[in-house]
């Protein structure tokens, strides 16, 4: 027997350890961090780092530009390579389609993203490429 088989399922894992131990962030504090600021639901309430995961529970993420919808499949707190992580949860279909979907509008848009907030430098240096293309072939 290896000391994997040895050892029995844990009981009771939390919120942020869970995450952390499927890789979706590199550590609890991040996890932490992400919980706390509300970028993280459980079962569709506002989620709780110390909250206990049970295997069925949807936790839904919010991750840079992208929200994903997974299913708890297997509890672990340990973290181990991604391909063992992955076990771990499952995304829902509707989550992965409306991912998609997203990533095509992001595509059509040229890669990027409306913003809400002031342009920096290289985004006003585009938008002005961008109005000199466009005013250049109108005549």
């Amino acid at each position: 027997m290896s000391k994997a088989e040895k050892q029995p399922a844990p009981q009771a894992v939390r919120l942020d350890k869970w995450l952390w131990a499927a890789r979706f962030f590199k550590t609890r504090s991040l996890c932490k961090d992400a919980i706390d600021g509300g970028k993280v639901t459980y079962n569709g309430s506002k989620g709780k780092a110390s909250r206990n995961v049970e295997v069925g529970a949807l936790v839904g993420l919010r991750l840079g530009w992208d929200e994903k919808i997974v299913e708890i499949k297997a509890i672990s707190g340990q973290r181990r390579g991604a391909p063992e992580a992955q076990l771990l949860y499952e995304e829902t279909p509707e989550s992965a389609a409306k991912r998609e979907k997203r990533a095509q509008e992001h595509k059509s848009f040229g890669g990027r993203i409306m913003s809400d907030h002031k342009p920096n430098k290289k985004e006003r240096r585009d938008i002005k490429q961008l109005k000199k293309d466009i005013f250049s072939n109108v005549d």
